[in-house]
């Protein structure tokens, strides 16, 4: 029930954020055309790509908190990963774009209005208190998908940032600082990606939730248990799945074997928050001197 609550709130959220892109669109398409500011342009056409982003997660979400079925037996919790994944590669692609756009501009002649400043100043401050605000619930509800679009959307107000100095700058011919601002804002983009493809990458290679020797050590906890003899863990999107292959004394009966492994999971599931649990019970015999 949590995690269907949970997904809900996420999808309010995303679809939250993808109107408020559509606001901040139209606001930099009328500053863009009304000065001929290219990078303004550019800029908003940045934002329309933010809402296909919201578009293209909200989506996403609707797949993830699906439950498992006989395709996906596991859940389909990693399209919510592969979402993360997808929105590093967007972050990659942006900062390659700004550095390709610091040594390829030309100076332009462009418009600078009071009210245009006012505008994008205002864009400015709603990209902070969006991003803040998403990464507020991304905290409260656990969500690396809301996460990485709170880091997104703090990347659009460093953008934004870049376009006003480099709108202002051009009009006053310092051309060269308006490339180096491009190129370290870039620079901030890649280090978010590389932050959001830390968190992503584990989890698409399956790599482990729980240290193993935490994990046997726990399990060797449970009276009766001989041997932990196999020790898997992963996660599945946010939750933590674990495998176990436990051995128990071979003359135990069905109903005390089962006993000893509900013992193992509440274990795992007190200490480490274990949501998925799969034990699976051999018999231990003791070795003849």
């Amino acid at each position: 029930m949590f995690i269907m609550n949970k997904d809900k709130k996420v999808q309010q959220i995303i679809f939250i954020e993808g109107a408020y892109n559509v606001i901040v669109l139209m606001l930099k398409l009328v500053v863009g055309l009304a000065t001929n500011s290219l990078a303004i342009i550019g800029d908003a056409i940045h934002s329309l790509t933010d809402v296909l982003n919201n578009i293209v997660i909200w989506m996403v979400m609707r797949v993830a908190g699906k439950p498992a079925d006989k395709d996906h037996p596991y859940g389909h919790r990693k399209f919510e990963t592969m979402a993360v994944f997808a929105l590093a590669s967007i972050l990659v692609v942006l900062a390659v774009e700004l550095i390709l756009q610091a040594f390829r501009s030309e100076t332009k002649e462009i418009v600078s209005e009071s009210w245009g400043l006012a505008l994008m100043a205002l864009v400015l401050v709603l990209n902070f208190s969006v991003s803040m605000w998403e990464r507020h619930w991304a905290k409260k509800l656990q969500s690396d998908i809301l996460y990485a679009d709170a880091q997104h959307t703090f990347v659009d107000s460093l953008t934004t940032i870049f376009v006003i100095i480099s709108w202002q700058l051009s009009a006053m011919g310092y051309l060269w600082l308006d490339k180096l601002c491009a190129i370290g804002v870039a620079g901030l983009v890649l280090y978010f990606a590389f932050e959001l493809y830390q968190k992503a990458v584990p989890i698409l290679v399956d790599g482990f939730a729980i240290d193993p020797e935490k994990l046997i050590k726990t399990a060797s906890l449970a009276e009766g248990v001989r041997e932990v003899r196999q020790v898997r863990s992963r996660w599945i999107g946010d939750i933590k799945a674990v495998d176990l292959i436990i051995a128990v004394d071979a003359d135990l009966n069905i109903k005390e074997s089962h006993d000893i492994a509900h013992e193992v999971e509440d274990l795992l599931v007190d200490k480490f928050a274990v949501a998925d649990v799969s034990i699976h019970v051999e018999p231990y015999f003791q070795e003849k001197q």
